[in-house]
């Protein structure tokens, strides 16, 4: 009968001083905060491996390698990509051929598993990791791949990390 009323209460105030231990500790260590959105452009890093936003990839004549196969809309697990497409005659060979008149991209239901990439057999689409999306208005979130450019991120040298990351320090330099 060692864990006596007394012997609770003893256990009780050892446990309280070891978390006021830590709170101070904590409280006293020097703080480092990303400065965001401030100084998004001088120190933010993005791995190159962020899934941020799905693209187009084009040739040097900024044509895409879409052939409107549609398996990278089969392989959506939510339907977040939409693809029309027309059969259209070669007239020098006459042979029909596929066309692609729309592909419609829904980025807020989209998430972001990277299936669709996986799926396409004409490496004609690949994630992104431009970030910043957010709109007022969710309709600006349906993004129509095949007639947009897209030129990169809002941010310098986004698509190659953004700022340099040192590992062991955080990225709080003002601008």
């Amino acid at each position: 009968m060692s864990n006596s009323y007394f012997g609770e209460i003893g256990a009780a105030v050892k446990t309280l001083a070891v978390g006021m231990k830590t709170t101070l500790k904590e409280y006293f260590t020097p703080k480092s905060t990303e400065q965001y959105p401030e100084n998004r452009k001088t120190t933010l890093h993005v791995s190159a491996r962020h899934r941020g936003r799905l693209v187009f990839k084009r040739d040097e004549n900024g044509a895409s390698k879409c052939v409107a196969c549609t398996m990278c809309e089969k392989a959506c697990p939510n339907g977040t990509i939409k693809i029309v497409s027309e059969m259209v005659e070669n007239p020098e060979t006459g042979k029909k051929k596929r066309q692609l008149v729309d592909y419609q991209y829904d980025m807020g239901d989209c998430m972001f598993c990277q299936l669709c990439v996986n799926a396409c057999n004409f490496d004609a689409i690949e994630f992104v990791n431009d970030f910043e999306n957010a709109t007022f208005d969710r309709k600006q979130l349906v993004l129509h791949l095949d007639k947009e450019v897209y030129e990169g991120g809002s941010l310098p040298n986004l698509l190659d990390g953004g700022a340099p990351l040192t590992i062991g320090k955080f990225n709080t330099k003002t601008k």
